[in-house]
């Protein structure tokens, strides 16, 4: 998947054969525009569909990268995207972890598609995440519950550009409707709330932006 630039797309991306499907997400991408959080339409790989105004604001300072870039592929951006720690705060452990989590299930339920076989492949290639895949994930899962994978009512940290906002918490909202989910679309919103967090030192913003696919949180089984 090629980088592509920020900012509101005119038509919803991929598009759906039918026309009431595309006039459907037409007039949904509206609905989108007047929500002031950040709020976007992922299909089932994670591909971005559609994302509003507030989402760009909110990770449009991310560098340009090849394969994760937040507006084209939400997992991708979570794993890979060396800018993902600037803007989700406690990274490894508040999103890398649950997003890994969301990932193994549908690789389990649709192993056979070759997006998430191609995200497979480039965890496999860093070896601390590869170990955090195979081994420290099906820890952490038996630790606090598979519950906590799920993102709808999860409240993660944010580290907004907005000094406005700074650096808070949101609230993860899951609200499908139907029509959506018969298109194999997932629509999230992130509530932000007005609880400020202590932001991150200069010298924990600059450990922030190392590759996130280096995850140390759960470190790799001693031989």
């Amino acid at each position: 998947m090629a980088f592509q630039a920020g900012g509101q797309r005119p038509v919803p991306r991929p598009v759906p054969d039918s026309r009431e499907a595309q006039a459907y997400l037409r007039d949904y991408a509206m609905l989108l525009q007047a929500v002031p959080f950040p709020s976007f339409v992922v299909d089932q790989r994670w591909d971005v569909v559609l994302a509003n105004s507030a989402f760009n604001s909110l990770f449009g300072r991310a560098a340009p990268h090849p394969t994760a870039m937040p507006d084209v592929n939400f997992l991708r951006f979570v794993l890979f995207h060396p800018d993902a720690g600037t803007v989700l705060g406690d990274h490894e452990s508040r999103w890398c972890l649950p997003m890994l989590a969301q990932f193994a299930a549908a690789l389990e339920r649709r192993g056979h598609d070759p997006a998430l076989q191609a995200v497979r492949r480039d965890i496999a290639q860093d070896p601390i995440m590869e170990a955090a895949y195979r081994h420290g994930l099906p820890h952490w899962i038996r630790s606090v519950g598979e519950s906590a994978a799920e993102p709808d009512g999860a409240v993660r940290p944010l580290l907004h550009p907005d000094p406005r906002w700074g650096a808070t918490d949101c609230r993860i909202v899951e609200e499908t409707p139907a029509t959506l989910r018969d298109l194999g679309y997932t629509r999230l919103t992130l509530v932000l709330r007005e609880t400020r967090r202590t932001a991150p030192s200069p010298r924990a913003a600059r450990r922030a932006r190392r590759a996130s696919g280096h995850l140390s949180v759960v470190p790799a089984p001693e031989a």
